[in-house]
């Protein structure tokens, strides 16, 4: 299978000098296509692609930002694709807000993206540390060897399909106010009953936040399947995430962040984590805000769903909408074919076709 590397030209030569390297090493022997400029991408629909950013010491790429501008003005270039992404920089910084802002981007121009699909290299590589030391190696080989498996996934990977899928939808909502849920409720009207569908409210203190239990601890209650604290995670929420296909977050923008009982479901998901992987899981988001900062929320799921917690990012992943009043959200111009599309996609993702 070809593979298309899209690697916007760095804006001075000793940038991309590392991930050039480590391109070289990991893309030897295989039939590559490479992008450099946002002129060139088209013709890409239902490529599998690995995005390679190299940052200079100020975390910034031009010709990366013209990519960024003609994939938001043509949102159907990258239509059918699967990709990953490599992101190098100079310094400990930025590496992983340009990622999250790339991997929306593409995701938002058509493309799905593997569970865990960021490598990342800081400056100094210590992100690697644990992974050289699992090796036997050091920080570079730890570097190539990620690089590589992720090369690997992106030609390979395959969201499973179901015949009848299972769907967990996770909120923390008032079922009386919420736009968030109101479109919710319209999506589940549209989806029928060739899925199951269940709904988990994690409201009014419910659910305790992860407290940073050590590694030993967390791990050796992940591997029962539960946590140290217990209560509606452990009896409630991970075997429903176990079950589930796909899980559906229902996210109102608080403050341009993830409510706080989401926050803390993401946050004690790790105990589960550490058990298994959830490459075989679909994320999907429905985001209100009142005023403004949808993709701030939206780049927030895809970091700490897809990024960390190495769930699958279909195609469009999210439904992002601006309402402030009660039921103002059902009530906006043009919502109908926007919940239409947004219920499609789930159908589409999840049975194929």
């Amino acid at each position: 299978m070809s593979l298309c590397l899209i690697y916007p030209t760095p804006d001075i030569g000793w940038a991309g000098q590392r991930l050039n390297g480590v391109l070289r090493n990991v893309l030897a022997g295989r039939e590559v296509r490479s992008v450099s400029c946002a002129e060139e991408l088209s013709g890409l629909a239902g490529e599998r692609f690995l995005f390679a950013l190299a940052l200079g010491e100020t975390g910034t790429n031009v010709e990366y930002v013209r990519m960024l501008a003609r994939l938001r003005k043509e949102p159907g270039l990258l239509e059918g694709c699967t990709g990953g992404l490599i992101v190098d920089g100079a310094g400990e910084l930025y590496t992983k807000s340009a990622a999250a802002e790339a991997a929306f981007t593409l995701n938002q121009a058509g493309s799905a993206l593997v569970g865990r699909p960021l490598v990342e290299g800081t400056g100094s590589l210590a992100n690697f540390a644990v992974q050289a030391k699992d090796l036997n190696g050091n920080l570079m080989a730890a570097y190539r060897r990620a690089a590589g498996e992720l090369v690997e996934q992106v030609e390979t990977f395959s969201f499973p399909l179901k015949k009848r899928p299972e769907l967990l939808v996770l909120h923390a909502s008032s079922h009386h106010t919420s736009n968030t849920v109101a479109l919710w409720s319209q999506v589940r009207e549209r989806l029928g009953e060739w899925c199951s569908v269940r709904e988990i409210g994690l409201r009014n203190g419910t659910v305790s936040d992860c407290s940073g239990c050590p590694y030993t601890m967390c791990l050796h209650f992940g591997e029962q399947g539960g946590c140290f604290y217990g209560g509606v995670m452990q009896d409630e929420v991970y075997p429903a995430v176990q079950k589930a296909d796909a899980v559906v977050l229902l996210c109102p923008n608080y403050n341009d962040a993830l409510s706080a009982n989401l926050t803390a479901f993401i946050n004690r998901l790790t105990a589960l984590f550490r058990q298994q992987r959830f490459y075989d899981k679909a994320v999907f988001a429905i985001i209100v805000s009142g005023y403004s900062g949808g993709d701030t929320v939206a780049r927030q799921v895809i970091s700490a769903m897809n990024m960390n917690k190495s769930f699958y990012l279909p195609p469009r992943f999210a439904l992002i909408e601006t309402a402030n009043n009660p039921g103002e959200a059902v009530a906006l111009p043009g919502i109908a074919e926007r919940l239409d599309a947004f219920a499609k996609n789930i159908r589409r993702v999840l049975l194929g076709g």
